[in-house]
């Protein structure tokens, strides 16, 4: 399944790389895209793979999450013949925040 990050995801993910590069050097932030690319082709062979995120059950749509390493993971929901990568989320942050954001960005 072809997989697309939104917007809003990307710069999330850049935001991220950034602050690893600034405080862990290049081979991190490569690294850290690394485990982005393996992450986003794996939902995208298997897509229901991530668990259903609790927190947006009463969202339309059928929010989904896959970590891609100890601090982030992905939110994503299948879109007809794609998956949607919706957010990028540091699961240090408050975690009823999130669907505040998801709800904000649509």
């Amino acid at each position: 399944m072809r997989v697309i990050i939104t917007d809003f995801a990307k710069q999330e993910i850049r935001k991220t790389a950034s602050h690893i590069q600034h405080s862990f050097g290049k081979a991190s932030k490569d690294n850290f895209l690394n485990n982005i690319r393996l992450t986003r082709n794996l939902i995208g062979s298997h897509p229901f793979l991530g668990p259903e995120e609790e927190s947006l059950a009463d969202l339309p749509g059928s929010y989904r999450s896959i970590v891609v390493n100890s601090l982030n993971k992905m939110i994503y929901r299948i879109q007809d013949d794609h998956v949607l990568v919706e957010d990028f989320w540091d699961v240090r942050r408050e975690p009823s925040d999130l669907k505040g954001q998801i709800i904000r960005k649509r």
